[in-house]
């Protein structure tokens, strides 16, 4: 681990003063202090801020947690500072670590400790819970929620240059003061709305261990790539899990170690040989010559020497022409239900789940479990089997149970 990710510094704000002035912490025992402070607290508000443009883990820049009173600005580049009390503090049970968009964040805080904040709430995911559309930013859900707008200016600064500006540490610090107000906001319109437990749901997929290990055998999952053969598949697996641990050793951006679209194009060309990898018009010149070049050669050997028996069956066929009209009209049905229950579509259901319920009654997908199987998979299913018509009623898509 990088020694530098274990060291921090903090600022520390009072935001009962309408002009705070931002202090420096850089003792251990202040961060401490602050910290145990927080333990107090029903819930906090946490952002990171991190650079990985050249590494493979996320370099932690900076981190920000706030609590109804207080917010601090962690300084995780600086020299003599322990991270410990704020690994703690994500770690304690007894208090709830808001984020917006959190997988980032949390990724973070496991790759340095292994460690998975709990329990969190994600605004993100209960925006769109409630309506407020897929995905939406952080700016933009500040702007509905408390009419404030961000200023976006240091949002791409450069985190991990030094010392840190004032105009840096103000945009860190309105991050989590922000949230306060918006995780009051929506936990209040779930409540209303009897919408606290599909958030839940969802949590318990970002609270995942498994959500945030890096495997590399399972790194082949993450391409865009289309296969189409067992064999291509197979040399794909190996040649992915070779860079994906290049990658991990090297601490560098998998693209530097070689592109989605170069492991691609050796998947469906299998190069056995050093001369024949040259050929290739994708792979760079001269990396043939490198030690890495016979490494892919070795990679393409184990893939070709697969059981293709062994192999997971490839992502998805092509389709029918029936399962992607299908497909089409449960499009339709998602966007229907969507707008009628104010849940943004995406939280309901994807395009890999539509896909599987057309092609399998039984398919092991969210969209076929708990709530939302209330909401859309019942009716899904319905629809596919003509139990269910789809019409035009004054504008708008309207769903009719077919009478005989």
């Amino acid at each position: 681990m990088n020694a530098r990710r274990s060291e921090a510094t903090a600022k520390i704000v009072h935001t009962s003063d309408p002009h705070p002035v931002i202090e420096t912490i850089t003792k251990t025992e202040e961060l401490a202090a602050a910290c145990a402070r927080f333990a107090t607290q029903p819930y906090v508000t946490v952002d990171t801020e991190f650079l990985r443009e050249t590494t493979y883990y996320p370099l932690l820049c900076v981190a920000q947690i706030a609590s109804a009173d207080e917010a601090i600005v962690v300084d995780t580049l600086a020299e003599g500072l322990d991270l410990a009390p704020f690994l703690e503090l994500m770690a304690n049970r007894n208090v709830m670590k808001v984020f917006h968009a959190a997988r980032q964040d949390i990724e973070i805080v496991w790759h340095m400790a292994e460690i998975i904040p709990q329990p969190i709430f994600d605004t993100q995911v209960a925006a769109m819970v409630l309506g407020y559309g897929d995905s939406i930013s952080y700016d933009q859900l500040v702007q509905r929620v408390t009419g404030d707008s961000i200023d976006k200016s240091n949002r791409f600064t450069d985190w991990s240059r030094r010392p840190l500006s004032e105009a840096q540490l103000r945009y860190a610090v309105s991050d989590v003061t922000h949230l306060r107000d918006i995780y009051l906001k929506l936990t209040g319109e779930l409540e209303q709305r009897n919408r606290i437990d599909w958030v839940s749901d969802e949590m318990n997929v970002l609270t995942s261990p498994d959500t945030y290990r890096a495997e590399p055998e399972q790194a082949w999952r993450r391409l865009k790539t289309r296969v189409r053969k067992p064999k291509e598949l197979a040399v794909l697996m190996e040649v992915a899990a070779w860079r994906e641990r290049e990658a991990q050793q090297r601490d560098v951006p998998r693209g530097r170690v070689l592109k989605d679209e170069v492991l691609g194009d050796i998947a469906t060309q299998a190069p056995s040989s050093l001369e024949r990898l040259a050929h290739m018009r994708s792979i760079p010149k001269g990396f043939e010559r490198s030690r890495w070049g016979q490494d892919v050669i070795d990679a393409v050997k184990r893939g070709i020497e697969r059981d293709v028996k062994s192999l997971p069956s490839l992502d998805r066929q092509r389709q029918s022409a029936a399962g992607s009209a299908i497909v089409e009209l449960l499009k339709v049905l998602l966007r229907m239900t969507s707008e009628q229950n104010g849940v943004a579509a995406k939280v309901i259901a994807t395009a890999d789940d539509l896909d599987a319920i057309a092609a399998d009654d039984n398919a092991d997908v969210p969209a076929l479990h708990g709530w939302r199987r209330e909401l859309f998979g019942t009716k899904a299913l319905a629809l596919k089997h003509g139990k269910l018509v789809l019409a035009i009623e004054k504008g708008r898509v309207v769903a009719r149970e077919k009478t005989a």
